[in-house]
């Protein structure tokens, strides 16, 4: 017997995203007509993320925004628990950010629509082309746009922090870029990987110190060093802060 909260997201949350997903959407692929930076865009995809978790019925707090300076540019690094991860860090983390995602999702109805006139990232995982990823990349830091990376590369299943893969610090070693770590904890809980079914809950956030990359030599090793110690800032703060509803 399906469970209440199984029923809740197939005939409650799944159609209601749908429409917001479809508005917010025509809306951000019609502005991007004329407004090419995609910063209306950005605002729907944030205002996408504010009603998915309010129709979720997801807290969240953070912690450590008074450690970033409002208006710069920044690689925010984060690990990744939960597909609620990305509406959470778009509402919360107040940036111009772009995604490097998948290019199979630039093909999915107004989602996939808005991620590719909104200037994010969509990388092709089987043929990926390093030199073409930081060409685009660096045109969208002389636009003052930061980028939103998951390192591990996927989902965590059971909530530890994988090892974070070095290409997105190798590019904001050749950005110049500050890295910020950024740890996400809980929403596995609201969400888990490989389940439909989405529960209430109450995601932290805890954004720790940026990590200066001007100066560093664009090599494998240092981008290596540098997924370490953003890897070892977020750890600590990954734990089990979920309380169900």
């Amino acid at each position: 017997m399906p469970s209440r909260d199984w029923f809740r997201t197939v005939f409650w949350l799944i159609p209601t995203i749908a429409v917001y997903t479809i508005v917010l959407g025509s809306w951000s692929i019609t502005a991007s007509l004329v407004e090419r930076e995609g910063r209306f865009a950005h605002w729907c995809a944030r205002a996408w993320s504010w009603l998915i978790l309010a129709t979720t019925g997801v807290d969240v707090e953070t912690r450590g925004l008074d450690r970033l300076v409002p208006g710069a540019t920044y690689v925010v690094v984060s690990n990744h628990q939960s597909i609620y991860d990305i509406p959470v860090l778009f509402q919360h983390l107040p940036y111009q950010l772009r995604i490097i995602a998948k290019a199979s999702i630039g093909h999915f109805p107004f989602l996939g629509w808005h991620l590719r006139r909104a200037g994010h990232l969509l990388v092709d995982r089987q043929n990926p082309d390093p030199l073409r990823i930081l060409r685009r990349w660096e045109r969208s830091v002389t636009r003052g746009l930061s980028l939103l990376v998951f390192p591990e590369g996927t989902r965590s299943a059971d909530g530890r922090v994988g090892r974070f893969k070095g290409g997105s610090f190798l590019l904001a070693i050749r950005a110049g870029l500050p890295v910020v770590p950024v740890a996400v904890s809980g929403s596995r809980h609201v969400m888990r990987k490989g389940r439909l079914t989405t529960c209430p809950g109450l995601v932290r956030v805890t954004v720790h110190d940026p990590i200066v990359t001007a100066g560093l030599e664009p090599t494998i090793e240092n981008a290596r060093r540098l997924a370490q110690q953003a890897r070892a800032a977020i750890e600590p703060d990954v734990g089990e802060s979920w309380m169900g509803r």
